[in-house]
């Protein structure tokens, strides 16, 4: 079955899905201009890291309104500075033990790492010309002391193959299959942020794809707002219509109500689809957690 033409021409391209995923995670160098961190990654993307560049973290919480703005310009600077620094983010409610190895008292801090070693901080927010010329100026003052990245600009990354499978069953319009796929490689590996964003837009096809064509299901989810199943098929719908905002919003004006655990769930499945960078993302994170806490 082909997904419903309305869809088609909407912010989902199925033939870019992998795409965007690999540009994410594997820029023309080999290394990432942006990494979220954890315990598990924090030796490698931020200490080792910081042998070859300056590498900027930012303490935050999606709580605070500076922490997303700081995250927002750190991640515009780090994707325009041609691998000259490392933007890294440390999310201090999800991993508390990596606040606490930095020493972290205030949120937002921001650090400079270098050689292993912090070179300079603030705390709280500052504004996007002052962000700029604070980092020109770490930059610049390690300028020729680290290793650089010109080791890894020769790589050459490899496709996973373990995709292939689940790439012909999209391709055929065989949703079922290639959520299967997907499903496999994250039983594997929990952490493949790559399965996990193409698995979540399987996900979604695969709803699109059972919708009456004939019935408008915003139009619907709006005549009939207690509805739960109208309104997860009208937040598919303005996500695939290229409005994610509008899905959203819905979805957080259910979490008062008795459908919230099934709002929150898909709310979390349609932010994986999307960079966790992305404004719209980090605004509606934010809201999500004042609904909830």
């Amino acid at each position: 079955m082909s997904t419903p033409q309305r869809f088609v021409s909407g912010a989902i391209d199925l033939g870019e899905v992998r795409a965007r995923a690999e540009a994410r995670q594997a820029p023309a160098s080999g290394v990432a201009a942006t990494v979220e961190v954890t315990m598990d990654n924090l030796e490698e993307e931020v200490l080792r890291r910081s042998t070859q560049v300056p590498v900027i973290v930012v303490v935050g919480t999606s709580r605070s309104p500076e922490s997303e703005q700081l995250r927002r310009d750190f991640s515009d600077l780090a994707a325009k500075s041609a691998r000259q620094f490392i933007f890294a983010y440390v999310d201090a409610d999800t991993h508390p033990d990596v606040a606490q190895v930095f020493g972290v008292q205030v949120l937002p801090t921001t650090l400079a790492i270098a050689a292993g070693r912090p070179l300079a901080n603030f705390e709280g927010g500052q504004p996007a010309d002052a962000i700029a010329q604070w980092v020109g100026s770490v930059v610049q003052a390690v300028s020729g002391q680290l290793e650089g990245l010109a080791e890894t600009e020769d790589e050459e990354e490899v496709g996973d193959p373990r995709f292939d499978a689940a790439t012909e069953a999209l391709n055929s319009g065989d949703f079922t299959a290639a959520i299967a796929a997907y499903d496999a490689i994250l039983e594997s590996e929990p952490r493949n942020a790559e399965a996990r964003q193409a698995r979540d837009t399987a996900l979604l096809l695969s709803r699109l794809n059972s919708l009456d064509p004939a019935v408008d299901a915003i139009a619907a989810a709006d005549a009939d707002p207690e509805d739960l199943d109208k309104a997860l098929a009208a937040a598919d719908a303005s996500v695939a219509a290229g409005d994610p905002e509008a899905a959203f919003d819905r979805l957080i004006g259910l979490l008062t109500g008795p459908d919230r655990d099934a709002a929150k769930a898909r709310l979390i499945e349609l932010f994986g689809m999307f960079e966790p960078s992305d404004p719209r993302v980090l605004s509606a994170r934010g809201r999500l957690a004042s609904a909830l806490y």
